[in-house]
């Protein structure tokens, strides 16, 4: 029996897989990076062991420093939690040579899924749709010619070790073909040092569902279900539901029997996920197959009432599966939502630093039994790195039905705090109020479609916009209370607001308005208007809970500088409250000019500048390549602007730089 597991990963992953083996019993080994010296998941562990510096690459996966971690702590197994080295077969085997118990299946299972052509040929022999297309890596572009010729356009063009959207392009034409084969190959190589490419059938409007399973060492292998992944950005996933709400029961059970029976075609050991592509008359395509745990699966945990975790152990420790395909109840929907460490209105552009407050929702009040759940890795004082990828946490959400896991995913998205870092909980929240997501009409092209132009917080008008004047001119009022009269203020712990602060309407002082301005407009707000807001806020108060005749809201606060910040729905807005004397005046203040910066290429976020692609002298042309920044495991090309001539390069390659450092300038 596993007595100690070392989990060879990072962040909330290892903090959830830390979880189960307590509740079990076991004990826990962290590993760490110079990064992660003071993460969470090292705290939360046992014990932890130090294997290297800050880049992935001389840490998270050296196989040998893990198995000198495995000595030094004697811990008997390894659970590879997701990403890094969790479908790599050789460390696998190193742990099998080493007589340490790998919490995940065979070698053979992660050879043959971790190539899509194999897993393609063997899916096809085992009876399992599959998209048309080639069997095998094309020779070069022209032979990727003929095969487009032969299925007809739009065809996607795939990286055989591909993954995470790398290595992948669409080509809408036949004039796109061999254009698109040679990015894919070119990527590919530089991701994974594998530059075979393949060909396929795309498929228009496509969902993206996919079939969780597990199988044991005793023959037994269950499906637990679908989760729909469809709301992606770049092919990576941002939302997750489970059930779907597409798909009919046939074609969910059509959709298990072909995931377990590739699964047993491998003989099949541990957790692991089917991936389906699927058209609009719920025709299915297999897409690969995932030999770990998924970074979704909590969404399947919370309609099954199953935990994943505790069921590879249990394989790994060679017992039968408890429970058998007739036991796998669904109960209620379930919803993920991914909060990133990135700035949705610069572009979703990786926001790294210094977390310093932090405050997930983890309980929200609901009639209906529905629960918010958080897995993270982070806490307050912890820090989002450059290094690594930018997840914060992975919000869960369980309700009875679809709208109210819905409705409870919206109020738990305004009741989190992060600060220190931008966040996309802005987007999630305009993404969950969209009418399409809340209708179930979705398409792996979701987000390019309903956010062509991409997204910016300060005009994404929520529902809750036009009352946030108002609760701007309330927070203001409260806090000049506090502010004013601190020694004889009352107890604001009434629903009363007017009581609270004191209102007469004999008591001229007060006035009749305050005004309140945003984005350059004023919006006058009647003192007598504030009695239709019941709460318990008070000054220093981040969370703005209240009743607006009778509608219930959830505001995030900041006061910046003479403005107050105020978060709700997706909308972003920064309030100045003032008297009406002074509102009279501020048309006289001026404006300060913006700095013209157009001749200046700036970083925009922190990493290591990989490469200038032009010299000093050099005509350029506005969306040309210049430079290309390393942040958070992805490269990002920075281009032109604008035409001009190169002046100087100001930064230099293999420097850090941080947001608006300047690289290269240009002649004005």
């Amino acid at each position: 029996m596993i007595k100690k597991i070392l989990i060879a990963n990072r962040g909330e992953i290892a903090c959830r897989v830390i979880r189960t083996a307590k509740r079990l019993g076991i004990a826990t080994v962290a590993v760490y990076s110079d990064a992660d010296a003071r993460a969470l998941h090292v705290r939360e562990a046992d014990e932890a062991v130090h294997i290297g510096g800050n880049a992935s690459a001389e840490s998270y996966l050296r196989i040998d420093n893990i198995l000198d971690a495995i000595k030094k702590t004697g811990a008997d197994a390894v659970h590879p939690g997701f990403g890094f080295l969790s479908e790599n077969s050789k460390f696998a085997s190193a742990l099998a040579d080493a007589g340490i118990v790998f919490i995940g299946p065979g070698t053979r299972a992660i050879e043959i899924m971790g190539d899509k052509i194999e897993s393609k040929k063997l899916a096809d022999s085992s009876g399992v749709n599959t998209v048309p297309g080639s069997a095998d890596a094309m020779a070069d572009a022209d032979e990727a010619y003929s095969v487009a010729e032969k299925i007809g356009c739009p065809v996607m063009l795939k990286a055989s070790a591909g993954g995470g959207g790398k290595g992948m392009r669409v080509a809408q034409t036949m004039n796109d073909v061999r254009d698109g084969f040679i990015a894919a190959q070119n990527e590919a190589r530089n991701a994974f040092g594998d530059d075979r490419v393949f060909v396929e059938k795309f498929i228009e409007q496509p969902r993206h569902i996919e079939i969780q399973l597990i199988g044991d060492a005793h023959g037994n292998c269950i499906y637990l279900g679908e989760r729909e992944c469809s709301i992606q950005r770049r092919h990576q996933k941002v939302i997750e539901e489970a059930p779907s709400s597409f798909i009919s029961e046939a074609t969910r059970k059509a959709m298990g029997k072909q995931a377990v029976a590739l699964a047993k075609a491998v003989d099949y050991q541990s957790a692991g996920t089917v991936e389906f592509i699927v058209d609009s008359k719920e025709n299915f395509y297999f897409l690969e197959m995932n030999t770990r745990l998924q970074v979704e699966h909590p969404v399947t945990e919370c309609i099954t009432g199953v935990d994943l975790v505790e069921l590879m152990i249990d394989v790994a420790n060679n017992k039968p599966l408890p429970l058998s395909q007739s036991d796998v109840k669904i109960n209620g929907w379930s919803f993920e939502a991914r909060v990133y460490a990135e700035d949705p209105d610069r572009g979703f552009l990786p926001s790294t630093g210094r977390i310093t407050h932090y405050a997930p929702p983890e309980t929200l009040e609901s009639d209906n039994g529905a629960y918010t759940r958080v897995d993270t890795g982070i806490d307050a004082g912890g820090e989002i790195s450059m290094f690594y990828d930018p997840m914060i946490a992975k919000l869960v959400t369980w309700a009875p039905t679809r709208m109210e896991a819905i409705e409870h995913m919206q109020a738990a998205i305004d009741a989190y705090r992060i600060k220190g870092v931008q966040s996309n909980l802005p987007f999630l929240a305009a993404l969950f109020a969209h009418p399409s997501l809340q209708s179930g009409d979705l398409t792996t092209q979701f987000i390019e479609d309903h956010f062509p132009d991409g997204f910016d917080s300060t005009t994404f008008e929520s529902k809750a916009l036009d009352v946030m004047p108002l609760i701007a001119a309330w927070i203001e009022w409260r806090s000049r209370l506090r502010d004013h009269q601190v020694v004889n203020a009352p107890d604001v712990a009434t629903s009363s607001v007017m009581a609270a602060i004191g209102f007469d309407k004999s008591d001229n002082d007060l006035g009749e308005h305050l005004c309140v301005f945003d984005q350059g407009e004023q919006v006058d707000v009647a003192i007598n208007k504030l009695s239709s807001i019941e709460t318990n806020w008070a000054p220093g108060d981040w969370l703005f809970h209240a009743f607006i005749d009778d509608i219930e809201v959830r505001v995030s606060t900041e006061r910046v500088g003479n403005r107050w910040r105020l978060s709700q729905g997706g909308s972003v807005r920064e309030f100045m409250v003032v008297d009406p004397h002074v509102a009279a005046l501020m048309h006289y203040m001026p404006v300060k000019e913006a700095s013209d910066m157009s001749r200046m290429l700036l970083s925009p976020m922190p990493g290591l500048l990989m490469k200038i692609l032009v010299s000093e002298g050099d005509s350029v042309k506005a969306g040309q390549d210049l430079a290309v920044i390393e942040a958070m495991k992805m490269e990002n090309t920075l281009t032109a602007a604008v035409d001009g001539t190169v002046s100087s390069i100001v930064a230099t390659v293999g420097a850090s730089l941080a947001v608006d450092d300047v690289i290269i300038e240009f002649e004005s």
